[in-house]
C-alpha cells in the first residue's frame, strides 16, 4: 500500500513538473510558434502550373526563380548577423481549389517552409487559407484581387493573408475615372466575365464608380470563343467606350471580332489583360485603342530604378519582355525578404509581423505601404496599346 502511494505521489509529482514546464515551454514559445528555418530559408510556391490558369502561373513562377536566383547569387536574407539562402519549395495546385488546399498543407506541415508566394487566383487562396492559418504561416498572392480575400467573414482581417496586386474594387474605379477624366467617354458598354469573381468584382466596382451612362451590360464566361451577336447588338448602342474587364484568352476575341465588327472605339480593361497572348490573339492591326489598368509597365523602367533591374535581368534570362504577373511574383518574394531583414528573424510569425508593418518597400510595381487589412497601397497605372504594343501609359490618380 506504502508502495503503491508512494508511486502514485511521484508520478503525480512528475506530472506536475511537466504540466508546469510545458506551461514555460509555451510561454516561451509564443513568439515563436509555426515554422523555423533551418539552414536555408524555405519559401513554398503553391501555384497554378497546369489547368486553365497556368499562363499566369508559369509566369509567376518565372518572377519567383528570377527573385530567388538574384537573392542567393548576393548572398541570401540576412537573418539577424548571419546571411541565408533561400531554398524554393515548388508545387502545383493545377488550378484546383482542392488541390491548392492540399498544397498548402503539404507546404507547412511537410516541407515545414516559413512563407508562401501564391496562389494566383483568388479562389485557390481562398481555399488554402485555412491551412496556412492553422500553421501560422502568412503568404503572399501576387494577383488574389478580390477585395474579400484577405478578410474574414466578420470583416477581421486574415492574419496570414497577403497580396501584392490590387484589389478589384480599385481597379475597377481606376478604369471608371480614367474613362470619365481621360477618355471622356460619357456612354458606356460594359462587357464582363460573369464566370469568376475577378470578372463581376471588377464590374461592380466600375458601376459604382462611373458617372456616365451605362447604354449596355452584357456578360460572357471563360472558354466562349464567338462574340459576334452581342457585338452586333452594341453596334447600335451609340457608346463612347467599351468597359471589359478580363483575361486575355476572351478578350482578345472579343477586340479582334469588335474590330472585324467595325466597332473601334476605345475598349478598356484590367490586368487581366496584361499579356502578350492578348496581341497574338487579338492580331497586332486590332489591337489599337485598347486599355487597361496594371500595377506595372514594361515603360516603368523609365522612372523606376528597380524596375528597370528587373526587365534587364528578366530580359537577359527568358529572352522576352516581362509580364505584370512576373513583375508582381517578383516583388512578392522581395515583400517576405524585406520582412525577415525588418524583423531579424525567419520564423514564420515574425515574417507575418514584417509583412503586417510593411512600409515603403521600394518595388518593381512602385513603392509599396501594406495597409491594415494586408492590402498594398501603390499607384495605378493604365496602358495604351497601339498595334499591339505599349504606346503611352498613364497614372490613374
Amino acid at each position: 500500500m506504502k508502495t503503491w502511494q508512494k508511486m502514485t505521489i511521484r508520478i503525480a509529482a512528475l506530472s506536475i513538473a511537466a504540466v508546469a514546464m510545458a506551461g514555460c515551454s509555451t510561454a516561451k514559445n509564443n513568439g515563436s510558434q509555426g515554422n523555423n528555418p533551418g539552414k536555408t530559408v524555405k519559401i513554398g510556391v503553391n501555384m497554378e502550373l497546369s489547368g486553365s490558369a497556368a499562363g499566369y502561373g508559369q509566369q509567376q513562377k518565372q518572377g519567383i526563380q528570377l527573385a530567388v536566383n538574384k537573392i542567393n547569387q548576393s548572398g541570401g536574407i540576412k537573418v539577424g548577423k548571419s546571411k541565408k539562402k533561400i531554398q524554393l519549395v515548388i508545387r502545383d495546385n493545377k488550378t484546383s481549389n482542392t488541390t491548392a488546399a492540399s498544397v498548402a498543407a503539404q507546404l507547412v506541415n511537410n516541407d515545414k517552409v516559413v512563407a508562401v508566394v501564391g496562389p494566383a487566383a483568388t479562389n485557390a487562396g481562398t481555399a488554402s487559407i485555412p491551412n496556412m492559418t492553422k500553421a501560422a504561416v502568412p503568404s503572399v498572392s501576387p494577383s488574389a484581387t478580390d477585395p474579400d480575400y484577405t478578410l474574414q467573414k466578420n470583416g477581421d482581417v486574415q492574419k496570414y493573408i497577403f497580396r501584392a496586386c490590387f484589389q478589384n474594387n480599385f481597379q475597377g474605379s481606376s478604369a471608371a475615372k480614367f474613362m470619365t477624366n481621360t477618355l471622356k467617354a460619357k456612354r458606356v458598354a460594359v462587357l464582363a466575365d460573369n464566370s469568376s469573381d475577378y470578372g463581376t468584382g471588377l464590374t461592380k466596382a466600375f458601376k459604382k464608380t462611373y458617372t456616365g451612362t451605362v447604354a449596355s451590360s452584357q456578360t460572357f464566361q471563360e472558354g466562349d470563343k464567338d462574340f459576334n451577336a452581342i457585338l452586333t447588338a452594341l453596334k447600335h448602342k451609340k457608346i463612347d467606350a467599351i468597359y471589359a474587364p478580363g483575361y486575355y484568352s476572351e478578350l482578345g476575341l472579343i477586340i479582334k471580332q469588335a474590330r472585324q465588327a467595325g466597332i473601334n472605339v476605345p475598349i478598356v480593361g484590367s490586368d487581366g489583360m496584361a499579356d502578350a497572348k492578348l496581341t497574338k490573339i487579338a492580331g497586332k492591326a486590332s489591337a489599337n485603342n485598347v486599355y487597361y489598368t496594371t500595377p506595372f509597365s514594361t515603360k516603368s523602367g523609365d522612372t523606376n530604378a528597380v524596375a528597370a533591374s528587373f526587365l534587364k535581368a528578366f530580359k537577359a534570362k527568358y529572352h522576352t519582355s516581362a509580364p505584370t504577373f512576373s513583375a508582381l511574383a517578383y516583388d512578392s518574394v522581395y515583400m517576405v525578404k524585406a520582412a525577415i531583414e525588418n524583423e531579424g528573424s525567419a520564423n514564420s510569425v515574425k515574417i507575418t509581423d514584417g509583412l503586417a508593418k510593411l512600409k515603403n518597400f521600394k518595388g518593381v510595381t512602385g513603392t509599396i505601404t501594406m495597409n491594415q487589412h494586408h492590402n498594398p497601397e501603390k499607384s495605378m497605372i493604365v496602358e495604351q496599346l497601339t498595334k499591339g504594343e505599349v504606346q503611352r501609359t498613364y497614372n490613374v490618380k
